[in-house]
């Protein structure tokens, strides 16, 4: 040791030494009083008084800690005025002003008090961010929180344990009271513990006794579970865990405070006892000190507070056409002045609302949670003077018979609604257009328009009502090349046909659609269609028969205008005929109106589907009923291989089922009957049974 510094180093180690004694005798008792509105750009000191009741303690330093609210980038402590033997640091991270000694001897009471009142308060913001700063003021470098009246320490200690950091915690005291790893229960502790801090550690939170379930497992909070799960988990009451956290990934048993740049600043992880590697290594622990049973109370600290007021909520209001109106506004906890203008102007009202005088214009006021002197922004609340809307109904509506009309009508602004009385009543329908109820009388109807909250008069709509008249539709069949005259049915009508005819009959020459537009004197129209037809003389297509059913096919789409008839005499309006014996026929077809006149030979043959060759007389063989009457037919039957069995013919009209005297099996055969030269052949099949 260099002797030249050993009185020196003595002295220093009595006066740690007294000064130990010192505090364990008896601690000093600390007051102040500050509670006061911050205005933007005019910086104020935090404390209108403080006090230091102990004389006796010698003190080489105080410190000021924004504790709660701190925004950092925008808040800062300064010392100000003239503080002679003193010098003093702010440190951003923790938010703290620490004011020293410069020579590191003991600093009068006094002195420290009047620091104390000297330390000012600025944001260097135009536009602060709104709330409460809590300053603590306390003689130890413990930070402290007056929300909780708990101090807590960052112990710098690289690499230790969590188990290691437990017991180095309840080991130690501060001011008398009983230490413990910090368990965090809200978000200032939450600020203050992590990012204030001068380092990153250990907490008290584990799940080493049942994974997925946190409690705080240190201090008086001990078995409090605070956490459900892993990341995607929940809380009963309050966790700040980082981005992705806890993941129990290796045994992760301990909560720590991540480092910065690790996520979000302050918030936790979960980790090994011994930590991690990097950026995951243990730097040291936070130790909380407050709430144990057996701890003595103590006033080392001392706390004021300085509101950052704001405007949080502004409600507008309107009036239609003109009227006074209410406008709102909420703050945080400070009073609300209203104003004229943005800047300046007078001042007119306090308070969270604020009743206009008459309006009838749309006009802007301006609500600010500073008052007037105060260069700060103000809140634009619109007092809003909304136009009354005008219906301008479509009126009278005429209706012939009972039906539903169009309603309609224009608005000024808004949206029309639909009723079927001048005040109250049943809403019909919203629109420009509507559809009316189904109407049977004369009948009024009222639209009026909404248009932000305001309404219009109900503007009456009269629907006149007369009755319907009726006409029927007509069908007019004519030949063609000749005329025919359409007649409208109707007098004391108006009369429009598609050629501008104005008459009640018109002459017509050609196949077509004639609308005529009828209108009576109450001018309720209706149209009569006539559909024409041009009828050609009837020509027989073709005469399809198929077993005893026979049907006449004519040229053309117009059947429907024919009458058919197998013997020239009794005609029939259906073009098929059914049971009809084998034999030859001739098929006749006339026009309804004497159009003309068309005949078709034709021949019925009844083909059995099946015969039985056994014998017992009854479709003993196949054979075709008629064939007699044409010498010429031949009927080739074949086997389902195509082979020919046997050819009938007038020498042969029937077959017994054999083959060179041979029965054939049971199964199905095939005919072609050909009637002669000009007649298409005839195909078919039928069944041997046997």
């Amino acid at each position: 040791m260099n002797t030249s510094k050993a009185p020196l180093f003595l002295a220093f180690l009595l006066i740690i030494f007294y000064t130990g004694r010192i505090k364990a005798q008896s601690t000093p008792v600390l007051a102040a009083t500050g509670s006061q509105i911050y205005c933007p750009g005019s910086p104020m000191n935090i404390a209108g008084s403080f006090s230091i009741n102990d004389p006796g303690l010698l003190l080489n330093g105080i410190y000021i800690q924004i504790s709660e609210g701190y925004v950092n980038g925008q808040d800062i402590l300064s010392l100000s005025g003239t503080n002679t033997g003193l010098t003093a640091s702010w440190d951003a991270v923790s938010a703290k002003l620490s004011i020293r000694s410069i020579n590191g001897q003991n600093i009068p009471h006094a002195d420290l008090e009047a620091a104390v009142l000297n330390v000012v308060y600025s944001n260097i913001s135009a536009t602060p961010s709104a709330g409460i700063r809590r300053f603590s003021i306390t003689i130890g470098e413990a930070n402290y929180l007056p929300s909780t009246g708990h101090y807590y320490r960052f112990i710098s200690q690289p690499f230790i344990s969590w188990t290691s950091a437990r017991t180095a915690a309840q080991n130690s005291t501060y001011y008398g009271r009983q230490g413990y790893l910090a368990t965090i229960l809200s978000p200032d502790e939450a600020q203050l513990c992590g990012e204030q801090a001068t380092g990153t550690g250990w907490i008290g939170g584990s799940d080493a006794e049942t994974e997925g379930i946190w409690k705080w497992v240190t201090g008086p909070e001990a078995g409090a579970i605070f956490w459900f799960g892993g990341a995607n988990g929940s809380t009963p009451n309050f966790a700040f865990w980082n981005n992705g956290e806890p993941n129990n990934a290796g045994d992760e048993d301990y909560a720590h405070v991540t480092a910065p740049g690790v996520g979000i600043r302050g918030s936790w992880n979960d980790l090994p006892n011994n930590g991690s590697t990097g950026v995951y290594e243990p730097k040291g622990y936070i130790v909380e000190y407050g709430g144990m049973p057996g701890d003595s109370p103590i006033d080392i600290s001392a706390s004021t507070e300085i509101t950052v007021p704001s405007i949080t909520s502004v409600i507008p209001a309107s009036v239609c056409g003109q009227g006074t109106v209410t406008l709102q506004a909420s703050g945080n906890n400070t009073p609300i002045y209203w104003y004229d203008a943005q800047s300046g102007g007078s001042a007119l009202a306090t308070g969270s609302s604020f009743t206009t005088p008459v309006l009838t214009a749309t006009t802007t006021y301006y609500v600010s949670a500073f008052a007037a002197g105060c260069n700060a922004n103000r809140t634009a609340v619109t007092a809003t003077v909304n136009n009354i809307p005008v219906v301008t109904p479509i009126s009278p509506i005429t209706l012939c018979g009972e039906g539903t009309v169009q309603l309609e009508a224009a608005a000024t602004a808004g949206t029309i609604n639909w009723y079927d009385a001048p005040s109250g009543g049943t809403l019909i329908g919203s629109g420009n257009t509507i559809t009316s109820p189904v109407i049977t009388g004369n009948t009024t109807f009222y639209a009026e328009a909404v248009h932000n909250n305001c309404t219009s008069l109900r503007e009456a709509v009269t629907v006149n009502f007369f009755p319907a008249f009726e006409v029927s539709d007509e069908s007019v069949v004519f030949c063609t090349g000749n005329k025919v005259i359409l007649d409208a049915g109707l007098t004391d009508v108006d009369y429009e046909w598609p050629g501008g005819e104005a008459t009640q009959t018109i002459e017509v020459s050609e196949a077509g659609t004639y609308d005529v537009i009828l209108t009576n004197a109450s001018g309720c129209v209706a149209v009569k269609t006539f559909t024409v037809t041009a009828l050609p003389s009837p020509v027989i297509e073709v005469v399809m028969v198929n077993s005893d059913r026979a049907t006449i096919v004519v040229t053309g789409n117009d059947q429907d205008n024919y009458e058919y008839s197998l013997n020239g005499i009794d005609y029939q309006s259906s073009n098929t005929f059914v049971n009809l014996s084998a034999g030859s026929y001739i098929a006749y077809i006339k026009s309804g109106n004497g159009c003309g006149l068309d005949f078709k030979e034709f021949t019925v043959f009844l083909i059995p589907k099946f015969f039985t060759p056994n014998n017992d007389s009854v479709n003993d063989v196949f054979s075709i009923a008629g064939m007699a009457s044409f010498p010429e037919a031949t009927i080739d039957i074949f086997d389902r291989y195509g082979k020919l069995i046997i050819q009938l013919n007038r020498a042969q009209l029937w077959w017994d089922g054999t083959f060179n005297n041979q029965k054939l099996p049971a199964t199905d055969y095939w005919y072609i009957i050909k009637l002669d030269d000009k007649t298409p052949e005839i195909k078919g099949h039928f069944s041997l049974i046997r």
